[in-house]
């Protein structure tokens, strides 16, 4: 009955649904052809096979397929069972419909998402579609239906938002889904060029319009004429400079350095800022008119920390995406405790600030999954948080029922686990303050991090400092700056 009722559910949303009565025969189908799958549902009690049975035997049959596992029964080691053979993401029965259709969705995604990498379909460029955009949280959910409306017009777009939230990402995206989606797409940070070459690397200069310019250079308007030009931290912009991308937004033309006579652009203007451009305007800063002119379809793009639904889903897609460009080309899972962790940071960085937090994780992790230990940075920024609520946000975002039994064992049962790590990742992070709250000074730092690195790595020089990117030599040399014992170093040298 149950089985009937998903089928339904999912044809409902336009997929087609193939059936297998146990596992042993869902693998036989897979081995015959994976390329007609593009997502498993997989039950975990089923005759024959059990799913973690069946998720082994597809990780040795070395198929990327994801694999949505569902269940009645609970318990937090038949979670991590399933999340360690590599299930992309846990769904309690009776599922419902919105639910399973949110899951699959993911999974497509994800599954899109590398194909894409293994064919090398993305160009240098980095065209992107609203697929790529990771989204759970209705805040993201709102940017990207405003987004696709933008897309179908060629009006000017302000994207509002903290560094690191994704506007480019929005901004290709919006590009590709228009009708210039074949056009070039030129971005310019407007914030990373002198003042005194503004003008010149936005509209291009003659030759010999002055001194250095010796030979023509047409500017980005002109390489992205046909197309997109987007406009990076354009409240960075000189005001004497903002006169002249006023006319290009008011009459489609610009004016290039020593030129007597003015160049027609077709360009879509795609704009983003951190800053009030309000206030800029109020301030003198920013022109008013220029503002009205580019501002006609505003998109605020929330920070991470308003919007923390999509932090778990981020934290696997970069762990996949990070782990898959690794040499042996493993996947890594990341446990329960770890994105609850993550999601009680607040990442003023944003994105790109857990983006490169994962990365650094999946470098150094020495196992197959990343836990509370391989973040402690974080962790040590965080000594107490309501594990609870963190658990239950990431149940919420997992598959994971908070209404049944199966969701208050898994919170219960984790929060014990949670808090030790979290007490064992904050031993091994090094304070960036005293206690005076100043900046400790650089050599104490190096040598708390050498005498980890010893005591971490066993004393195995050779791997101390590689691990370190130092030299043996350099290594034996700090070593006996600090008076550090090779042998015992918590303690100092005779």
């Amino acid at each position: 009955m149950q089985r009937r009722l998903l089928k339904n559910a999912i044809e409902r949303h336009g997929h087609v649904v193939h059936q297998a009565e146990n596992g042993r025969i869902g693998l036989e189908m897979v081995k015959r052809d994976s390329g007609l799958f593009n997502v498993i549902v997989l039950d975990l009690m089923m005759p024959e096979m059990t799913g973690l049975e069946f998720l082994d035997a597809l990780h040795e049959f070395g198929t990327q397929i994801p694999v949505i596992v569902q269940t009645g029964q609970g318990g937090i080691e038949t979670v991590v069972q399933a999340m360690r053979a590599g299930a992309f993401d846990f769904v309690v029965k009776p599922v419902s419909p919105e639910r399973i259709a949110t899951s699959i969705s993911n999974a497509m995604k994800l599954d899109q998402r590398e194909v894409k990498a293994r064919a090398g379909r993305r160009s240098r460029s980095g065209s992107v579609g609203f697929d790529d955009i990771v989204s759970a949280s209705p805040a993201m959910l709102r940017v990207i239906d405003l987004a696709q409306r933008a897309a179908q017009s060629n009006i000017p777009v302000v994207l509002e938002g903290e560094s690191g939230v994704g506007k480019e990402l929005v901004a290709r995206a919006i590009q590709s889904g228009g009708d210039r989606s074949n056009k070039p797409f030129v971005t310019v940070n407007c914030g990373a060029i002198p003042h005194n070459l503004v003008e010149s690397i936005l509209f291009g200069h003659e030759k010999g319009a002055f001194t250095g310019a010796t030979e023509r250079h047409i500017g980005k308007f002109m390489e992205a004429d046909g197309g997109t030009i987007f406009l990076d931290e354009i409240g960075d912009l000189p005001l004497e400079v903002q006169v002249k991308l006023l006319r290009a937004v008011q009459q489609g033309e610009i004016e290039t350095v020593g030129a007597r006579t003015a160049h027609k652009v077709n360009v879509r203007l795609i704009s983003a800022t951190n800053k009030d451009l309000i206030e800029e305007v109020k301030n003198g800063h920013f022109r008013e008119d220029l503002y009205y002119r580019l501002n006609v379809f505003p998109i605020t793009i929330p920070a991470l920390r308003k919007r923390k639904e999509d932090i778990p889903h981020l934290v696997r897609v970069f762990a996949d995406r990070f782990s898959s460009e690794q040499k042996n080309g493993r996947r890594m899972t990341v446990n329960a405790g770890t994105l609850a962790l993550l999601t009680a940071y607040d990442w003023p960085g944003n994105i790109r600030q857990l983006e490169n937090a994962i990365f650094r994780a999946v470098v150094l992790a020495e196992g197959p999954e990343l836990t509370e230990a391989d973040f402690p940075q974080i962790a040590a920024q965080l000594p107490e948080y309501d594990v609870v609520d963190h658990l239950a946000l990431v149940a919420d975002n997992t598959g994971l029922d908070p209404d049944n039994g199966y969701g208050e064992d898994f919170r219960a049962s984790m929060s014990g686990e949670v808090h030790h790590r979290l007490s064992e990742a904050s031993e091994n992070a090094i304070a960036s303050v005293n206690p005076a709250g100043d900046v400790r000074k650089l050599a104490d730092v190096e040598e708390e991090l050498i005498r980890f690195a010893l005591k971490f790595y066993r004393g195995q020089m050779s791997q101390v400092a590689r691990k370190l990117g130092i030299g043996r030599s350099t290594l034996y040399r700090k070593l006996k700056d600090y008076g550090i014992d090779p042998d015992n170093p918590q303690k100092d040298a005779a």
